[in-house]
């Protein structure tokens, strides 16, 4: 089980090249990948990122390139990431992906035709998830780094999504807890945050809660939400019980509190996703339209 992306709309006619499997990184001996779409014409110079990601499980195949049609007609390059997927890995060290992929991004800018500093991201769920980290927590380069990726930092310029957690320590309500238990039990294996034995080096699953909670405080992107961050929309559906719009609220005024330009739009009666979400595609489109200027 994983969280749903959005289902996909209907194609366009819209001309596109589709670079596959360019390696962004790699760990343990993987290779890790993102797919580059690019408009045949009238590209804009601006580049979108799409995390493919639901309930932190991502793969090639789950790429929603009916999602990423709108937009190309909007005239984006498009970069399709893949992260460490679920089970095998956790949400940190997606979220370390994530740093990685846009780095490459950015140090690989002039050959893709897109500028630097107007990098959007998106996704659904999950995948909203990590663009709001991307968002809030992005981390700065490292000037004495050796590898030139490591040199850029990891910030964009505008984040807009849907339906996603922000903050695990308050799910739904003050003080529920859902760091893969409660209403995400379904999600264990990314919340099995892990950490090396001494003596074996052996990986070991930390139990302790209150250490569960403290990086469960590093996982949530609401923690993170300063004057610097991102502009985001975030669209959420009212009667969603998978990640509960109350996720969305909080960081909203969490954003309102900051100065941070957002917006939130309510789909009245929607749950985790629903029926013509491709027609709101556009609103997304709209937003990186405004803040990727």
């Amino acid at each position: 089980m994983t969280l749903p992306l959005p289902p996909a709309p209907a194609q366009s006619s819209v001309e596109f090249t589709r670079k596959e499997d360019v390696i962004y990184g790699r760990k343990y001996g993987l290779a890790m990948t993102m797919d580059i779409f690019t408009p045949k014409e009238k590209a804009n110079g601006r580049g979108l990122i799409y995390c493919v990601s639901g309930g932190w499980f991502s793969a090639k195949q789950n790429t929603p390139v009916a999602l990423i049609r709108p937009m190309l007609d909007r005239g984006y390059t498009v970069f399709a990431v893949v992260h460490g997927s679920q089970p095998k890995f956790t949400i940190p060290e997606v979220l370390e992906d994530m740093h990685r992929a846009v780095r490459f991004i950015k140090v690989h800018a002039k050959e893709y035709g897109v500028d630097p500093e107007k990098l959007g991201i998106a996704g659904g769920s999950a995948g909203g998830h990590l663009s709001l980290m991307q968002g809030n927590a992005f981390l700065p380069g490292n000037p004495k780094a050796t590898d030139p990726v490591e040199k850029e930092s990891s910030r964009v310029a505008a984040v807009a999504c849907f339906f996603p957690p922000t903050d695990f320590l308050n799910y739904g309500e003050e003080g529920k807890v859902a760091l893969g238990g409660g209403t995400l039990k379904n999600f264990r294996p990314p919340f099995d945050f892990w950490e090396r034995d001494k003596e074996t080096n052996g990986l070991v699953v930390i139990a302790d809660e209150e250490r569960r909670k403290a990086i469960g405080k590093t996982i949530s992107p609401i923690y993170f939400v300063k004057k610097e961050s991102a502009p985001a929309l975030i669209i959420h559906g009212d009667a969603d019980k998978l990640v509960p719009i109350q996720q969305a609220e909080l960081i909203i005024a969490k954003y309102r509190e900051k100065g941070v330009p957002c917006e939130l739009v309510v789909k009245k009666g929607a749950a985790h996703g629903w029926a013509g979400i491709e027609k709101d595609i556009t609103i997304l489109a709209d937003w990186f339209d405004k803040y990727t200027k």
